[in-house]
């Protein structure tokens, strides 16, 4: 028998989710504005912030082949990445990691969120530093400190889905080209040395998750025969259902709370579990007893 909760959300009429999606995307943009407020690189920053000695900060390079093949954000812009070169027994190893933040499923929406960082490299942060699982600090990231390390910026708003087949047809300037903004920039990094890979995974968080698992063949199919590649897709699963609950883990949006996983931190779990050291399974407490997940409830009124 079906869910009467999930029942009720299908008599939803259209305006209704409507004002749900547009209500999801101004909460993830006020979000944004205000994590990009702690960040150092931002133009609204504090002058005062400071970042810890052993950071350093990652460039964004955009990807101006891209107009050749029509590989636009949603507002037309370049698409672009951050890229840190490995070195010592890492250079011929690959980390990608693909930026999430949610989906855009309505002109109102993308016309939203084309003003912002996830839909304009106008708007992106032309330097960031890496943490995590993307740190050039072995003491934090002991397996892939030194591999070549890329984070794709996600500019889209559909997973690095879309295509121009699919864009609306009503004169509207918005540019719905996530397949091709995939295919560029993995004929950059090919050109750059992914082609001869002997170690690669391929990662990304909630969007950039459900990007990871639908572009994993893809990137496999890129590399050596012989390379070990694998792909992990952090919080990249989702129901078929518009789900308006929403758990909203640290790890995905606050970058500064990621690195710590139980006794250890994320990077050395998930290098336990690419260098199949061991298994690393945990089961969280239930809701709301762990401080790092929100809950956002776009079914209540304001």
């Amino acid at each position: 028998m079906a869910n009467p909760r999930l029942r009720g959300w299908r008599k939803w009429a259209k305006k209704d989710w409507a004002i749900a999606a547009v209500g999801f995307t101004i909460i993830l943009f006020a979000l944004t504005l205000l994590f990009d407020s702690r960040n150092p690189t931002s133009s609204s920053s504090s002058s005062t912030f400071n970042l810890p000695s052993n950071h350093h900060l990652i460039p964004l390079t955009l990807l101006h082949r891209a107009k050749a093949t029509g590989a636009f954000c949603l507002d037309g812009s370049l698409p672009g990445y951050h890229f840190q070169k490995g070195f010592g027994s890492g250079s011929n190893n690959w980390l990608l990691h693909i930026e999430g933040g949610g989906w855009c499923n309505s002109i109102e929406t993308c016309e939203i969120r084309k003003r912002t960082a996830l839909g304009s490299s106008k708007y992106m942060d032309l330097l960031i530093p890496f943490d995590g699982i993307l740190s050039h600090q072995s003491s934090q990231n002991p397996d892939f400190y030194n591999w070549n390390i890329v984070k794709m910026r996600y500019c889209d708003g559909a997973s690095l889905a879309g295509h121009p087949e699919s864009e609306f047809k009503n004169g509207t300037k918005l540019f719905l080209r996530g397949q091709l903004i995939w295919e560029a920039i993995m004929s950059e990094l090919l050109s750059l040395g992914l082609s001869k890979a002997k170690q690669a995974l391929l990662t990304g968080c909630s969007a950039g998750g459900l990007a990871t698992l639908i572009h994993c063949d893809d990137f496999r199919a890129h590399l050596p025969k012989d390379a070990t590649v694998k792909c992990l897709a952090d919080a990249g699963f989702f129901l078929d259902e518009y789900v308006l609950f929403l758990l909203v883990q640290d790890q995905c949006i606050l970058k500064f709370n990621w690195v710590i996983f139980w006794k250890q931190t994320i990077a050395e779990s998930v290098g336990d579990w690419y260098f199949n050291r061991k298994v690393t399974k945990e089961i969280d407490c239930p809701y709301p007893c762990n401080p790092t997940c929100y809950h956002m409830d776009f079914t209540q009124p304001s």
